[in-house]
């Protein structure tokens, strides 16, 4: 099942429970979090506090993307705020697999975000650990932004890579330039978990929004449809 997550990073912050509440009633699945330090990205946004306090306005699957140096001083922190899935990014983890345990130890699922330019495979180690793989397909700190085209050969290579490994659990997360017309491509690629900023947040209507994602037995009937067509051609070609 495709799942959809808005990302808080395009919403109004000045109205930002309210904002959570209309998601949540348009259809959401979950809610990304982008949790910036000015530092390992040039932005800023919200920290702890403000995700702990949100948590008490809704009852959607936090899913929290840090793009911060020194991760590893947010987790127990972000736990205690009630969140489910921590990402990590790759490019700032020297100890990554200490930070991935760390962040089960403290019941979260784990999750490795990596940069557009950096390559799927620096994950081989770590491919049977993590509950996601976060594919960035724009450069993190700003949204808005165009989607990278070679990011959907990225989710290929991260879909192969957890399934070499066994992984069957972990879910594939695309974040970044996310629209209507792309959704399609990334999920046959292999996504599974769909970040949508200004998609969602820049419409009136959020439910309208999330809606023309497409997403669950509809997408994957059609990507299934295409994947038997597309061996029925391979068979007549034998």
């Amino acid at each position: 099942m495709i799942q959809i997550g808005p990302s808080l990073l395009s919403a109004d912050f000045s109205r930002l429970a309210d904002e959570l509440k209309d998601i949540e009633k348009g259809g959401a699945d979950f809610v990304h979090l982008d949790l910036m330090d000015g530092h390992f990205v040039p932005n800023l946004t919200f920290g702890v506090p403000v995700i702990a306090a949100l948590r008490n306005w809704t009852n959607l699957l936090f899913d929290t993307h840090l793009m911060v140096e020194h991760p590893e001083n947010y987790i127990e922190s972000l736990a205690a705020a009630g969140v489910q899935y921590v990402t990590v990014h790759q490019e700032v983890c020297p100890h990554l697999d200490r930070v991935l345990h760390q962040i089960k130890e403290n019941r979260m699922k784990c999750g490795v975000a990596l940069n557009p330019s950096t390559p799927v495979e620096t994950l081989a180690c770590v491919a049977s650990l993590v509950d996601m793989v976060l594919i960035m397909s724009v450069n993190p700190g700003f949204g808005g932004q165009k989607f990278i085209p070679y990011s959907v050969d990225k989710i290929k290579v991260a879909a192969e890579l957890l399934k070499t490994a066994g992984n069957t659990r972990a879910v594939i997360e695309v974040d970044g330039g996310i629209n209507a017309e792309i959704v399609r491509g990334v999920v046959e690629a292999g996504a599974t978990w769909v970040v949508a900023g200004s998609a969602v947040f820049g419409k009136a209507d959020r439910a309208a929004a999330i809606a023309a994602l497409p997403r669950g037995a509809l997408l994957a009937a059609v990507i299934l449809i295409k994947a038997v067509f597309s061996c029925f051609d391979r068979t007549c070609m034998i």
